[in-house]
């Protein structure tokens, strides 16, 4: 996926779930999604661990189905063989874009996913391409 894709994914994108969120400030997810909220982004953290909780402000869902709105973009922190059922989810909720982090690399995803008509960027995260791409706020 070239530069001008991604960048116009996170200008189009409003709204991101955030699989496999984690309320532990030492952990990745929370910081990215801290970072994500700072830049205007409503972010919804998705995890059983958060789910009916909230987690920076935001309410948690424990799934991607149980969200009641839409989301644009689907952000995976979770291992690559989570990233299959992950995909199978972002499809059933009419998500646009599914965001692997890094280190999260699932060929298999992918294709499902860009098959039912997904934007998908593997193995990197929006909290570094945003200000590399000159998007920060």
């Amino acid at each position: 996926m070239n530069q001008p894709d991604i960048a116009s994914i996170l200008k189009n994108t409003h709204t991101i779930a955030l699989v496999g969120a984690s309320d532990k400030p030492d952990r990745p997810s929370y910081r990215v999604m801290d970072y994500l909220l700072k830049q205007g982004y409503e972010v919804i953290p998705v995890s059983p661990k958060v789910a009916g909780k909230t987690l920076l402000g935001q309410q948690g869902y424990g799934s991607l189905t149980e969200i009641p709105k839409k989301v644009d973009m689907v952000d995976v922190f979770r291992n690559s063989e989570a990233a299959w059922d992950v995909a199978k989810d972002a499809i059933a909720i009419g998500a646009k874009t599914l965001w692997m982090q890094l280190g999260v690399i699932n060929e298999q995803a992918a294709v499902l996913a860009q098959d039912a008509g997904l934007k998908v960027v593997m193995d990197r995260c929006p909290a570094i391409e945003i200000p590399r791409l000159g998007l920060a706020k």
